[in-house]
């Protein structure tokens, strides 16, 4: 599985940046696709994920009506819409994946199977990360 984001940059507070993750090496719907960031000297935090079989959404309560994530399935991409930037949200943002487990999935559902991984941040394959800088 390879993840190759894109699309960080500096911005200025309330301004907005669209980040991209293109995946290869995997079956596309198989998996949950997401973002976690990294910032100096907090604890890594789980942004947002997509499980693109069936669109299932997670988004921790520190981007919620802020940040968009979606899915091109026929190229392979995850993007993340991020609008209303704030200085808090600079960090190092990672594309990250996981293959749907079966057995989980048959218990639990895709929408739990996808909020669990994204907040235990539980992901076998990481891209390079990107780094957003807001300004104040």
């Amino acid at each position: 599985v390879q993840l190759q984001a894109s699309g960080g940059g500096l911005v200025q507070a309330g301004g907005s940046l669209r980040l991209s993750c293109a995946a290869s090496g995997l079956t596309f719907d198989k998996f949950v696709i997401g973002w976690v960031r990294q910032a100096a000297g907090k604890e890594r935090e789980g942004v947002s994920c997509i499980s693109s079989s069936d669109s299932n959404r997670y988004y921790s309560d520190s981007v919620k009506g802020r940040f968009t994530i979606s899915s091109h399935n026929a190229k392979n991409t995850v993007y993340l819409q991020m609008n209303n930037l704030k200085p808090e949200d600079t960090a190092v943002y990672y594309c990250v994946a996981e293959r749907l487990d079966p057995r989980s999935v048959a218990e639990s559902g895709t929408y739990y199977y996808t909020i669990r991984t994204c907040q235990l941040g539980t992901f076998a394959s990481w891209g390079q990360g990107t780094l957003v800088t807001v300004s104040s």
